[in-house]
Order: C-alpha cells, then sequence, then structure tokens
C-alpha cells in the first residue's frame, strides 16, 4: 500500500525532500504549520500589517519581487479564503500585475519586524478588479486603503495556503519618522543606484 501524496508543496521540493532525508520533518511541517484557507489568527496579523512583500512570475516563468505599503489593514481580509489590496498610480510599469495576467499565481509576505517578529506567507491565485467592480462584490472594501489617493485597480487573491514564517532570525527594526526636509538629505529613487535622475513614479510596480 503506497501513502497518499503530500497535500501542499510542489514536486519538486518532495524530490529535494526525498534526496536529502527531510520527508519526515517536512510531513510534520505541512501537517501542522500549512492550512488551507486563513486562521482567525492569521487574519488578525493581516489586519495589523502595513507592508508586504509580492512574488510574481510572467508565463515563463520570470520571476519579479516587489513591496506594498499602506495603513495598518491596507490588504484587506474579505473571509477566510479571500484577500485584496490596491493598486495605486505608480511609474506605469505594472510589472506585478502584468505578470498576473499571465500567471495569476501570487505569493505573499507579511513580516512584523519591530512587535511579535514574525512572517506569514500566503500563496494563492490572483484576479484584477476596477474599484466599482470589486466594490460591487465585496461592499465593506475600505473606503481610504491610502488617504488622498484612490486605487487604480485592486488585486483579490483566492488563499490556496498560509503558513507562518519561523521567526528565529527575523531582526528586530525601531520604527523612526520618515526623512524631511529638515532631516539627513534623502536621495531621489532612481540617483541612489544609477545616478540617473528618476522617471515620475519611479519605483517598479
Amino acid at each position: 500500500m503506497t501513502s497518499s501524496p503530500p497535500s501542499f508543496g510542489s514536486a519538486g521540493e518532495h524530490r529535494l525532500q526525498q534526496q536529502l532525508g527531510t520527508s519526515e520533518r517536512a510531513a510534520r511541517f505541512y501537517d501542522q504549520q500549512v492550512r488551507p484557507c486563513l486562521t482567525s489568527e492569521m487574519r488578525e496579523f493581516i489586519g495589523r500589517q502595513s507592508m508586504v512583500f509580492l512574488a510574481t512570475s510572467d508565463s515563463r516563468g520570470e520571476c519579479d519581487a516587489s513591496f506594498r505599503a499602506g495603513p495598518p489593514g491596507f490588504v484587506h481580509v474579505i473571509d477566510d479564503h479571500t484577500l485584496a489590496y490596491p493598486e495605486f498610480r505608480g511609474n506605469g510599469v505594472l510589472a506585478s500585475a502584468g505578470n498576473m495576467t499571465e500567471n495569476p499565481h501570487l505569493g505573499m509576505l507579511f513580516v512584523d519586524f519591530t512587535h511579535h517578529h514574525v512572517g506569514l506567507h500566503v500563496n494563492g491565485v490572483a484576479r484584477l478588479y476596477t474599484d466599482a467592480g470589486l466594490r460591487s462584490l465585496h461592499t465593506g472594501l475600505p473606503s481610504c486603503a491610502a488617504p488622498g489617493r484612490a486605487p487604480e485597480m485592486w488585486v483579490q487573491m483566492s488563499v490556496e495556503e498560509a503558513y507562518i514564517h519561523c521567526s528565529k532570525y527575523i531582526p528586530h527594526l525601531e520604527p523612526a519618522p520618515r526623512p524631511g526636509s529638515h532631516g539627513a538629505a534623502r536621495p531621489k529613487d532612481a540617483a541612489y543606484f544609477t545616478g540617473l535622475e528618476p522617471a515620475p513614479g519611479a519605483h517598479r510596480r
């Protein structure tokens, strides 16, 4: 009698687990920590977070990592299986959203660097909506996801798996005020690495 395949994880990670002798340890992780939906603790954690790291790839598997930030709870928990966050006007590249139109798989990593020093991985399938389109489906979306800014679109994720990131090596960071006109000089984003003058909205979204 053969055992059933693990319900979480890719074929590649399962092959490496067998090669390196970690299959039993990985099976305990899948069983004890990976969930097919958001627990109440996960929902509360997301509601406190002001930033998230995104992982996307296009149809050829070429990857892109990005970052989003906003007021706590800007990533809105619709229900145990559904998240949504707003996309605002940027430089017009739309790298992350563009990838999602080719390959809807989306990885999100929330990290609390200042209080509980824990992370949360949420993986699933994304779909893009206009602001009016998603509000017609979910009337509880926050009206001020970022004060003074209107979303160009929303990304809705159907959650497939969620699990905690080990806190052991998460550094502690102290919140600090943003540099202002009276503080230390802050280089423009593009000039910081390239010496070039930045285009408007110069972060690649």
